[in-house]
């Protein structure tokens, strides 16, 4: 649970609600002027105070722009950030549809399929349509508001990108004349010569429910095609997602791919220091081969993602991120946009103390400037990490399920037992699918 946090004017909200739908028109009744653009009607805008939920690890974001702005009068409340998929903040607004009253006008979220639900609650105001200019809008990375966007309305901003990348101890690869690889035929030649010339060491993690969307979404696995926003289109046994699956079982097998959470109490005692390299998003560096595993300086290098060979168009995964809201219900929208924008793309926030890499391209260039500075890495993480921002495979979406459930129900059991990923890629579709009707999508299976 977040702890309290004092000031007078910071609440925090408890959990455990029951999951309420509530679906109403996208705007207050009477008073609002019409924006003819796109029918979206403000409530009056009266001004006055304006409330903003975050998360604990957003707190400081709010708390800066308070100082920063101390005439914008601000209710700054922390809740858990829909972590892990709680629903929590669906599940508020439910309530607020019904009473007509509390929604938040400014809300994080660390979930990126807040779009799948908020639209049709009428929660959300569009951005694209005159709140926010386009010269702004246009300096996100390249697709990372694609999970904001319904119908060609943007409806929240990405505050984080999780692209993957080849993160690896440099030291360790030039002590074996190792060669970093380039193509994913050659990360698995490297996992067999490691298996045999080095047993115990790892060029990568299996072990996380996050694991598809690290190596299969990067291989683009057709797992997971949102279509519409309520379509989906899935085929797990196609070709991008078997060989893909079969790679991971040969370097399992031969123990170079590691069964544990990267997070374990056992692969921290046991593993950690085994690492050649790993596949992983940008936030490994920092949350994880820094402040976790505790790996000293100096050793940590990032490569691009391996490609399969002959496939011209690189792709990468993602693992997390986070989006902001901003409430149609909002009675001063002018102070709700303007502390959106500035929390989104200032780098004083972004650039300079947020702790993932920035959505916004040039906040991006400034914390990667500060990541570089501060002589943690060996090499110079910019290329890899601003190359892989673009390159984040669009045919994987982000639908009102999660598919880390999915594979923690239908895989993981199985990879534990001593079962190939490839004799369970039909399991996984079936599950896929059924998870995906019980939310109310039209499912295509290929």
């Amino acid at each position: 649970m977040t702890p309290k946090l004092g000031g007078g004017r910071t609440a925090l909200l408890a959990g455990g609600a029951v999951l309420v739908l509530g679906v109403v028109a996208a705007c207050g009744s009477g008073g609002g002027t019409t924006n003819t653009q796109n029918g979206f009607q403000p409530v009056p805008q009266t001004g006055g105070q304006i409330t903003v939920w975050v998360d604990s690890t957003r707190l400081a974001a709010a708390q800066q722009y308070q100082k920063q702005n101390p005439s914008v009068s601000m209710n700054i409340v922390s809740y858990d950030g829909d972590a892990n998929g709680s629903n929590y903040l669906q599940t508020k607004v439910g309530l607020f549809n019904r009473t007509r009253e509390g929604w938040p006008d400014v809300v994080f979220s660390s979930q990126n399929n807040e779009t799948t639900w908020a639209v049709d609650a009428g929660f959300t105001a569009p951005l694209n349509k005159g709140q926010i200019p386009q010269s702004v809008l246009d300096g996100w990375a390249t697709g990372a508001n694609d999970p904001c966007t319904v119908n060609g309305t943007l409806h929240c901003l990405r505050n984080d990108l999780s692209q993957t990348v080849l993160w690896y101890n440099a030291a360790l690869l030039k002590q074996w004349n190792y060669q970093v690889p380039k193509t994913w035929e050659e990360f698995q030649t490297l996992g067999e010569k490691v298996a045999a010339e080095h047993p115990g060491y790892l060029v990568g993690s299996a072990g996380d429910t996050f694991t598809p969307e690290i190596y299969l979404w990067a291989g683009k696995c057709g797992a997971n095609q949102i279509t519409g926003p309520k379509a989906l289109t899935v085929n797990t046994t196609g070709p991008n997602c078997t060989r893909m699956a079969a790679l991971l079982d040969k370097l399992i097998k031969n123990h170079t791919l590691s069964l544990s959470s990267v997070f374990s109490s056992d692969f921290g005692k046991n593993l950690a220091d085994k690492i050649l390299m790993m596949p992983g998003p940008a936030w490994f560096g920092g949350a994880l081969f820094q402040d976790t595993f505790k790996v000293p300086a100096g050793q940590i290098a990032v490569a691009p993602m391996p490609q399969w060979s002959g496939d011209d168009k690189p792709s990468v995964g993602n693992v997390g991120g986070g989006t902001w809201l901003l409430s149609a219900h909002s009675k001063n929208l002018k102070a709700a946009t303007d502390f959106l924008t500035w929390v989104t793309t200032s780098d004083d926030y972004q650039g300079k103390v947020a702790p993932g890499y920035p959505a916004f391209a040039k906040a991006a260039t400034t914390w990667l400037s500060k990541q570089n500075s501060s002589g943690y890495y060996l090499n110079d993480i910019a290329g890899p990490l601003q190359a892989a921002a673009g390159q984040v495979w669009p045919g994987w979406g982000y639908g009102q399920f999660s598919q880390e459930a999915i594979w923690a129900a239908t895989i993981t059991p199985g990879l534990n037992a001593g079962k190939a990923i490839v004799s369970m890629l039909p399991d996984w579709q079936k599950a896929v699918v059924n998870y995906a009707k019980s939310n109310g999508y039209q499912v295509s299976e290929q």
